[in-house]
């Protein structure tokens, strides 16, 4: 078994807050050489802009070197090229993988296979491991905490991978969660099992409005048109939530909105120059937390 990150659950609580205290070392000093010598191979089968960049700006940043591609369709996987061979074939040439892929479990399949560690960077509506840690890292350093707070996500919760990967995290630090989604992409059950299994407690609305304002954090999400098979769904679904600045004006002071990216209706222009918006740096934050990441799937100590 390698040293893989495929589901935000092969991380206990002590290792989540270990990358995490990792990730505020490495925004104080992001430029080493702690990864002279290694070669980190990006695999994106489908699109990516923050996830692939902020990964390769972090082994560049650590004086490693990056391969790869960002387009399947400049791969042999356009010839034919199983996954299998794929992997096979890129761990001959890198220390780590690094992978986006549609299909769920892919990830989890190219780990059990690869000789060398593999980052689960998003399969299909499955799971997005590091950009989860990065919205832990984001959540920690607005609110000074993990533990009890009230975390209200929007959008679409059903294909939403960030969303499913964020609520097996924070249940490691007593949150109440409020789900807001139309009925074509509500929480999925398997989630709502989770939550009661682990005595978590959540509501669920259908409403927008005024639903946020107990929150600590809004978590908002795009409606992903490339999960839905049925096109005339997306477009009933596609714009159904779009946070205005003044819906924020009687939020709790230390709410902050969060938002994968990208972005596309979900959030007006105007939100953005509001404190409260917190989205572009929590896409900075990806950076330090993937230094984190890689030093800890590769056992490079911090202070190398």
């Amino acid at each position: 078994m390698n040293n893989s990150l495929v589901s935000i659950t092969d991380y206990s609580k002590e290792e989540i807050l270990s990358i995490l205290d990792s990730a505020r070392d490495f925004e104080a000093n992001p430029n080493r050489k702690s990864l002279d010598g290694k070669v980190v191979a990006t695999l994106f089968f489908e699109p990516s802009t923050r996830t692939r960049l902020s990964f390769e700006t972090a082994v560049i940043r650590l004086g490693g070197k990056v391969i790869g591609f960002s387009d399947a369709a400049t791969s042999s996987a356009s010839k034919g090229e199983t996954l299998n061979d794929t992997i096979h074939m890129v761990s001959c040439y890198a220390d780590a993988i690094v992978m986006r892929h549609p299909l769920e479990g892919a990830a989890r399949y190219a780990s059990e296979i690869s000789p060398v560690p593999v980052v689960n960077a998003g399969d299909g509506a499955n799971q997005h491991p590091s950009q989860t840690l990065l919205d832990l890292y984001s959540i920690l350093k607005t609110q000074g905490t993990l533990e009890n707070l009230k975390i209200c996500m929007v959008g679409d919760l059903k294909y939403g991978r960030t969303v499913h990967s964020l609520i097996q995290a924070m249940s490691h630090f007593t949150p109440t969660f409020k789900f807001i989604a139309p009925d074509e992409l509500k929480i999925p059950e398997e989630y709502r099992i989770f939550c009661r299994k682990k005595n978590i407690p959540f509501t669920e609305s259908n409403e927008l409005n005024d639903n946020f304002n107990d929150a600590d954090i809004l978590y908002m999400t795009r409606v992903q048109k490339e999960r839905f098979q049925d096109l005339m769904e997306y477009e009933r679904v596609k714009n159904v939530y779009t946070l205005q600045n003044e819906m924020l004006e009687n939020t709790k002071p230390n709410l902050r909105v969060l938002h994968p990216l990208p972005r596309v209706n979900e959030i007006s222009m105007d939100v953005d120059k509001n404190e409260k918006a917190y989205y572009f740096q929590q896409a900075q934050n990806g950076l330090y937390v993937r230094q984190a990441i890689l030093s800890k799937v590769l056992n490079i100590a911090n202070n190398e």
